[in-house]
């Protein structure tokens, strides 16, 4: 009876065991069949959705340990040690009036009774001009690009022509600066002062600059901190603005240069510089309200007016004598123009014709309502408008004109002039 226990009790295991097994294997089996699958999966070639162990392996590149840019930094601490000695800090003084106050009594004595006078005594303050007194009426930068002290700078800090302006050198010696040329379109000028052997900056090409360049700001900035410098990139290109002074003056300005280095005022005049220490910009206005939005002007224009002073003692701005609109979705669907791209020869004020009698443009023909699409074939845009394409141009140059009127191309050429003292202030 015992031994018949044994051999149940022994069958009974075996059984389990082999059962044990049997399921263990099915279950082994069956993650093994996961498996190929999961790896068919993955590398199973043309199927949506799947990511190629080539792939794979191209996004995983193995990770270099960080290094921080030591030359990066070095270059920009060497370009501001070559070029801050050649930026001034521009001090605006002016005569302005001095005033005292005094007091009246609008009671005539004589008539009151000397008994009520002490009644009847009022003072009223009234204020009068007592000479004037030389002050501090604004601040602005400026940079020297020549050894015998000529500086460029903005129109708008040495605008004033009853005001005096001081130069300060980055070693604190300050002369006497005279305006010899102000552009009459653009915000550029330019000052000279009495010195031999200045340092200098050189002029680079603003045409080869880039979006993201690294660029440095120098200026004199609020007017308190001299050669305060600020690093940034080149946020934008071509961009248009209208901007105001102090004083209240408002001037279209075109093809700017955007940077995020911070401009404040003060910068005004200053150079934009890259990292070669070449002047690619003139920093000239910010954005109120804004964070890191400054626009310089392009350094090639700078070189134009330079041209034109020395060789003609004078800036002379090229004229084409129409007045028109910049075309745009808006404008076209507002007139019903078949381009969304152009000058639309246009003027709403009677007494202001859209091609001015006399000029380039209308002793060539050309009429209102005309569309001007291209100047010297390049295609006109708010990026590229023609006004900047014309100032950009030489008095006398013969400009080719691609013109749509009245369903029909034609071309036109046309001599540029000289833009008449009476219009350039307008």
């Amino acid at each position: 009876m015992r031994i018949f226990l044994i051999v149940i009790i022994s069958t009974y295991l075996v059984l389990l065991v082999f059962s044990f097994n049997v399921s263990l294997a099915q279950e082994s089996f069956r993650l093994v069949n996961i498996l190929d699958y999961l790896k068919n999966f993955v590398t199973r070639p043309n199927q949506n959705n799947i990511i190629s162990p080539e792939t794979t392996e191209s996004i995983f590149q193995p990770i270099t340990d960080y290094k921080p840019v030591v030359e990066y930094e070095s270059l920009v601490t060497q370009v501001i040690e070559k070029v801050s000695p050649a930026v001034v800090s521009i001090i605006i003084t002016k005569d302005v009036p001095v005033f005292e106050r005094y007091y009246i009594n609008p009671f005539d004595d004589s008539l009151i009774p000397p008994e009520f006078r002490e009644f009847f005594r009022f003072e009223i303050p009234e204020y009068r001009q007592k000479g004037t007194e030389k002050k501090q009426v604004g601040a602005g930068t400026g940079f020297i690009i020549s050894p015998d002290g000529l500086i460029a700078t903005n129109k708008h800090v040495v605008g004033d022509q009853k005001a005096d302006y001081t130069i300060f050198l980055n070693d604190g010696r300050k002369f006497n600066g005279r305006v010899i040329a102000v552009h009459p379109r653009d915000d550029l000028a330019l000052v000279k002062i009495n010195a031999q052997n200045l340092p200098t900056i050189r002029l680079g090409d603003s045409d080869k600059i880039k979006l993201g360049q690294t660029v440095i700001a120098i200026g004199n900035a609020l007017g308190e901190f001299q050669n305060t410098v600020s690093v940034g990139v080149i946020s934008g290109l071509r961009r248009a603005i209208t901007a105001s002074d102090e004083r209240g003056n408002v001037e279209r300005l075109e093809n700017l240069i955007q940077t995020d280095a911070a401009i404040n005022p003060g910068n005004s005049g200053g150079p934009l510089i890259n990292l070669r220490g070449e002047v690619i910009g003139i920093n000239t206005a910010i954005v109120s309200g804004a964070q890191n939005i400054g626009f310089a002007i392009p350094v090639n224009r700078l070189k134009k007016m330079i041209r034109d002073v020395s060789v003609k003692g004078k800036v002379e701005i090229p004229y084409l004598g129409i007045r028109y609109i910049l075309i745009t979705d808006k404008v076209k669907e507002k007139f019903n123009l078949p381009f969304d791209y152009g000058a639309y020869v246009y003027s709403d004020d009677p007494k202001q014709p859209a091609v001015i009698p006399n000029s380039p443009a209308g002793k060539t023909g050309i009429k209102e309502k005309d569309i001007i699409l291209e100047f010297n074939n390049k295609k006109i845009t708010p990026q590229n408008s023609l006004a900047q394409m014309v100032i950009n141009s030489q008095v006398g140059e013969i400009v080719s004109l691609k013109i749509w009127r009245e369903g029909k191309i034609i071309t036109l050429e046309v001599r540029l002039e000289k833009l008449p003292t009476e219009l350039e202030n307008q």
